[in-house]
């Protein structure tokens, strides 16, 4: 009785939102597709 016990840290809990490098990382990758796309549609349809 009285005890404090210790809670671990639990990191699902403590992580709420995106961070900045989230949001970097999914704006990169979205360039990247979107960049390439009409490159890859011009391609196909050239070769088809």
């Amino acid at each position: 009785m009285g005890r404090i016990v210790h809670k671990e840290f639990d990191p699902v809990l403590d992580h709420q939102g995106f961070t900045t490098g989230d949001i970097l990382w999914a704006l990169g990758i979205w360039s990247v597709i979107l960049t390439l796309s009409p490159v890859i549609i011009f391609y196909m349809l050239m070769v088809a």
